[in-house]
């Protein structure tokens, strides 16, 4: 592991980042025509050519916007990590019409600054332990620069080859990190709820025959879903789109350190439908819950979908990036059995938002739900291609794979691991050392980085009064801005949950929290 105050590894300084953005800005400018006066617009507007900002203005512009990037990201730790503004603050200072005519871009970025910035709950800031983290580091965004730069709309391997291919690369380079079998192929979705449904449409499709999209629902036997309370609500979101229905989402009892699913009780849960005369049709598991990391009995449930025929789909959307640490496999034991598995890059990997990583062992499944190909998508005289616009619920695509080549290639396995094995250890600190004190309880156990708490002090506190006390609290710490913080329930409790994982965060970082909740939580009690 690195120091107590990170040194991280295959992080460019920043003079290089600054350097290496200027080039980008360089590089985007030579692949516009730099005579605006020569290009024909298609469309009337007002004023002068030369009103409104040019390609020639671009590289000092993009100068300006490098700079201002580095500087946040550099400084991005001083300011409250939450937004400190009250609900309709942004909208009433954005005017009610848009502008007739151009304005200067001087206006728009300080408007930029003035309007937008304060509303801004800062995601790269390195205490930001509330949601899941949305990271983005200095080699994806500077990919993201130019992927905006060249702008390709990649629905189709000929609409962008490089983008075809180099996802076909990247997903194989992720497959071996998280050392999945060679029958796995993925692809890369936006989120894991776009995932989630596509793996539920195709559940749908096999238990139907590939009869659903024909002939719909009406008629059919009623389909079932099976997956326990500690599922992502995107699962309950994609039940609703594929016509399956909420009353068809059949909750599986949990049980157990790790709060997964039973079993026996989802044996017992098929068999009961099946006897009913229902069409039972997949399973969803669950490897790090968003509420309190809770992850299934991987390897028996998967047995149990394979006895039965159903389709399997594994979301492990946050904790999947950890299984590139090969000590962290045994959460997952039996994984290679799944049909189906998720995971998202762009919550701990500094693969900015959005970028989701979606393994099939048979791709096929999902193509013959999701493919349809009017002769206007067709390409003719190529053999061999892939068109991930049918492995995806959206036609569109954008280029998320080159993020992902700039980050592996900058950061190495390596880097990538070390970040993920420093969160998990400085959390695991934090969490023994807030377990002493006498004033609070661990509600759950460490899972990776995750794990909740409960401010308890001594006295007569009703569990209706503890819970208003702890939402307080955690609404004090998030108003104090120093970190910041998000509350679940478990076991119909309330609880405070902490969770590391920013990118640039550091042991003293993870340590202050200890300072903020135990000094908050006194003002509450005394």
């Amino acid at each position: 592991m690195l120091g107590t105050d990170q040194k991280k590894p295959g992080v460019m300084n920043a003079p290089q980042r600054a350097t290496d953005a200027q080039k980008l800005i360089d590089l985007a400018g030579s692949l516009t025509l730099t005579d605006p006066q020569k290009v024909s617009t298609g469309y009337a507007v007002s004023g002068q050519a030369g009103d409104w900002m040019q390609w020639g203005e671009f590289s000092e512009w993009g100068h300006k916007v490098a700079d201002w990037a580095q500087d946040y990201h550099q400084t991005v730790g001083d300011r409250p990590v939450r937004a400190r503004t009250e609900p309709g603050e942004i909208l009433n200072a954005l005017p009610d019409a848009p502008p007739q005519k151009a304005e200067a871009m001087e206006q728009i970025f300080d408007d930029f600054e003035r309007i937008v910035m304060p509303g801004i709950t800062h995601w790269q800031h390195p205490r930001f332990f509330a949601y899941f983290n949305s990271n983005a580091s200095a080699p994806s965004v500077l990919a993201e620069f130019l992927s905006s730069a060249i702008a390709p709309q990649c629905m189709l391997w000929q609409t962008s080859p490089a983008a075809t291919e180099m996802e076909t690369r990247m997903m194989d380079w992720l497959r071996q990190a998280l050392d999945l079998p060679q029958p796995f192929a993925g692809v890369i979705q936006d989120s894991a709820s776009s995932a989630t449904l596509a793996a539920v449409l195709t559940m749908r499709e096999k238990a139907l025959n590939w009869r659903g999209n024909q002939q719909g629902l009406f008629g059919q036997k009623p389909l079932r879903v099976y997956c326990s309370a500690e599922v992502h609500t995107s699962v309950d979101r994609a039940i609703w789109v594929a016509g399956i229905g909420q009353d068809n989402l059949v909750r599986i009892p949990t049980s157990g350190d790790w709060r997964g699913m039973d079993p026996a009780a989802l044996e017992n849960a098929i068999r009961a439908d099946l006897d009913a005369g229902f069409q039972p049709a997949g399973v969803v598991l669950c490897v790090g819950g968003t509420s309190t990391g809770a992850t299934d009995p991987v390897d028996a449930c998967l047995r149990i979908a394979r006895t039965y025929g159903l389709y399997s789909h594994v979301d492990a959307a946050w904790a999947g990036s950890a299984m590139i640490c090969p000590e962290f496999r045994h959460y997952w034991a039996g994984v290679e059995q799944a049909d189906s598995i998720v995971f998202n890059p762009h919550k701990w990997l500094g693969v900015q938002f959005d970028c989701c990583a979606h393994f099939l062992k048979n791709p096929d499944d999902l193509v013959q739900t999701l493919a349809i190909s009017p002769e206007y998508l067709r390409t003719h005289g190529k053999d061999g291609i892939i068109n991930y616009s049918e492995w995806s619920v959206p036609l569109g695509r954008r280029f998320r794979a080159l993020k992902l080549w700039f980050v592996i290639r900058a950061f190495g396995l390596e880097g990538l691991r070390d970040r993920m094995r420093n969160h998990i250890a400085w959390s695991q600190a934090l969490h023994d050392k807030l377990a002493a004190h006498p004033d609070f309880d661990i509600v759950t156990a460490p899972m990776w980085s995750l794990w909740t708490f409960r401010l308890v002090p001594a006295g007569s506190y009703g569990a209706a009064n503890l819970d208003a006390l702890n939402q307080r609290l955690v609404d004090a710490i998030n108003d104090d801005g120093r970190i910041y913080l998000t509350q679940t329930r478990t076991g119909g409790k309330l609880a405070i949950r902490f969770q590391a994982g920013q990118f640039e965060t550091t042991r003293a970082d993870v340590m202050m929290a200890y300072d903020v909740i135990t000094q908050i939580g006194a003002s509450l009690t005394a």
